[in-house]
């Protein structure tokens, strides 16, 4: 689906004003896209892609603050990655890592600005389908349910980041009134059941919502609220009657050749060379390239923790070491120049260790062997380690226009969280075997696909087998959590994962605890529990509404 930038306020694009006399006070403007005008099928769908557009975060305005990915909020806010980059570069994200970010900084309000632009496009597509002249009951009735399944999902991206938020309907129309004083689950969980109700069960586009999709993030709107009454038919309705399954090789999921596959539930679509400046192409996250020689040669953000790679240790029956995987680092090269010797880590690890970060001394996809430190910013402040989970393959980004631009799809929902939130259930209604089964086909799969040498051998010492057994439930439980983060590293979804299990204060003090003695700008740094689990209002829209009318989170 070719990605346009639209929206009602969007479409503007000349004034020109003809005429003498008062009569040309009467006349429309030429060049001023208006309801009447777009009030048509083919209106209606280009206004419905402007709404479909801002999944990707980028258009609004900003970029890497808003990224759909959510790199910043659900991941270096976690235990799963730094900042990165030096101590000075976007300072503002490093507040956000320590636990002591302010309403005031431009993040928060950037992020804010794009998910209620996401909802206006959302209502101004519901608006517009009400005067369609040109469109069939079926025509309407599927409209109406991409609108409110985008609406929700931008909605439900606020929930995530402020708890509470205000929820803005086509009828609002006192946009400096928004009072955020209602929990706004329910009216999130109407306009997905909407969806499901009526969306088509195959997408008519790529990038656009089935009905499948639409219980799929009902299922997960519900997984957020503990309810898993309401979660599971849901859940074993997509497993047992939907159209996905977990494609055979783990890295499928994060390649440009293999988008849209029979895993992807909910992609967000990315282009290069399409006659844009490049923002279409994953621009949300253009600061998460390897740095100096490396490929894009900037800007070095996003950089994995220490303590998520040493959580890909596995034992000597290829089984991760859930209590003990941080008491030992996976070696690293962290102080030597690319030009001194380096062995790599020869203990046993799970393969889509090296599918998730880039190491120095393996392979990086097809760009050649990571050197190390000439791929870093700063080694001493943010460690050893680069991002490349989304990365595109040398040659998939031919025509880019920049060598940022990334034609590589983020992948929002994908069939692996489906079955993950399925066995977090099954360890709460005591079915141990039921989640062993659901986690072992996780890992079943992740042993199919290794990052190998040139000369076919693995680049290291890959060893994972499936769970004999689950010997109880609290065992189960931490097994079910700890593939989840191995399976979804960086993805986006870890920081609010550990908020909805209510263990986030106490996993990330932990993490504190150790990182601190390596990173040395999180010394003094903590986790809150009561105040940290969500972001601050921003300041910015307060001073808007006024703070009688949306008031700051406590």
């Amino acid at each position: 689906m070719k990605r346009l930038n639209l929206s009602i306020y969007a479409l503007l694009t000349l004034f020109i004003v003809q005429g003498c006399g008062e009569s040309f006070l009467e006349k429309k403007p030429l060049g001023l896209a208006d309801e009447e005008l777009l009030a048509t099928k083919a209106g209606v769908d280009a206004v419905l892609i402007g709404a479909y557009s801002l999944l990707d975060g980028v258009g609004s305005g900003y970029t890497f603050t808003s990224s759909a990915s959510n790199w910043i909020y659900g991941s270096v806010a976690s235990d799963d990655a730094y900042k990165g980059s030096d101590v000075g570069d976007q300072a503002q994200i490093t507040t956000i890592e320590r636990y002591v970010s302010q309403p005031d900084i431009a993040a928060f309000n950037e992020k804010w600005i794009t998910v209620y632009d996401g909802v206006s496009r959302s209502n101004d597509a519901l608006k517009l389908i009400n005067n369609a002249s040109d469109m069939t009951e079926a025509e309407v009735a599927q409209a109406v349910a991409e609108a409110r399944f985008l609406r929700a999902w931008y909605h439900f991206e606020a929930k995530k980041m402020w708890n509470m938020v205000p929820y803005v309907d086509e009828n609002v129309t006192d946009f400096f009134n928004l009072p955020n004083d209602v929990d706004i689950w329910p009216m999130i969980e109407a306009d997905l059941q909407f969806a499901v109700d009526n969306l088509s069960q195959t997408k008519a586009d790529v990038g656009r919502a089935s009905q499948w999709t639409a219980k799929a993030v009902l299922a997960k709107v519900h997984m957020f609220q503990n309810d898993y009454e309401a979660a599971r038919p849901l859940l074993d309705d997509i497993i047992n009657n939907g159209p996905f399954v977990l494609v055979n090789n783990f890295h499928d999921n994060f390649r440009v050749a293999t988008e849209n596959n029979a895993e992807s539930i909910l992609e967000v679509q990315m282009s290069v060379g399409d006659g844009g400046n490049g923002e279409n192409g994953f621009w949300g996250d253009n600061l998460n390239f390897p740095y100096g020689s490396g490929p894009g040669g900037c800007c070095g953000f996003f950089q994995p923790s220490q303590n998520l790679v040493n959580a890909f240790k596995t034992d000597e029956n290829g089984l991760p070491l859930l209590d003990s995987f941080n008491d030992v680092d996976v070696k690293n090269d962290e102080g030597l120049a690319s030009s001194d010797a380096f062995e790599p880590y020869t203990g046993n690890l799970d393969p889509r260790l090296d599918w998730t970060v880039g190491r120095r001394g393996i392979p990086f996809l097809n760009w050649g062997i990571h050197p190390g430190r000439n791929w870093i910013r700063d080694q001493s402040f943010a460690g050893p380690y680069t991002f490349k989970k989304f990365f595109a393959a040398d040659g998939d980004n031919a025509g880019a226009e920049s060598p940022r631009a990334n034609s590589n799809n983020y992948r929002a929902l994908r069939y692996a969280d489906i079955l993950l939130m399925r066995a977090e259930i099954a360890v709460e209604d005591g079915d141990l075997t039921g989640a062993l089964n659901l986690v072992n086909q996780i890992r079943r799969r992740a042993a199919n696909d290794v990052v190998t040498n040139d000369d076919g051998t693995p680049a290291a010492t890959y060893v994972i087998q499936e769970y004999p057994s689950f010997p109880s439930q609290d065992y189960a439980r931490k097994a079910v959590r700890f593939e989840r983060r191995l399976e979804l590293a960086l993805e986006g979804h870890r920081f609010f994962d550990l908020v909805r299990w209510n263990v986030a204060a106490e996993t990330l003090n932990t993490y504190l605890a150790q990182e601190m003695t390596k990173r040395t700008y999180l010394q003094g740094a903590s986790f809150t529990a009561g105040k940290n689990e969500y972001f601050p209002i921003p300041q910015a829209q307060i001073d808007i509404m006024g703070a009688d009318v949306l008031k700051q989170n406590q």
